[in-house]
């Protein structure tokens, strides 16, 4: 189910946009901080941790990726 992920990240960036945009008292940008939120519940309760909305920090080339076991 990943089309879940990608929905959150997309009404995420949308609402992020909105606030930079129209600032966040608006109410469209409220509205739409609304539907992430209920993007990212319907996600998480489809089983997909938090951590996959957000990017994971990108590592330094000489950093080793750690090895799984």
């Amino acid at each position: 189910m990943p089309h879940l992920i990608h929905a959150a990240r997309a009404a995420q960036h949308r609402a992020a946009r909105a606030a930079l945009t129209i600032g966040p008292a608006h109410p469209l940008t409220r509205l739409l901080l609304v539907a992430a939120a209920v993007a990212a519940t319907a996600a998480w309760e489809a089983g997909h941790p938090v951590a996959d909305l957000h990017p994971q920090p990108a590592r330094r080339h000489h950093e080793r990726r750690a090895t799984r076991a």
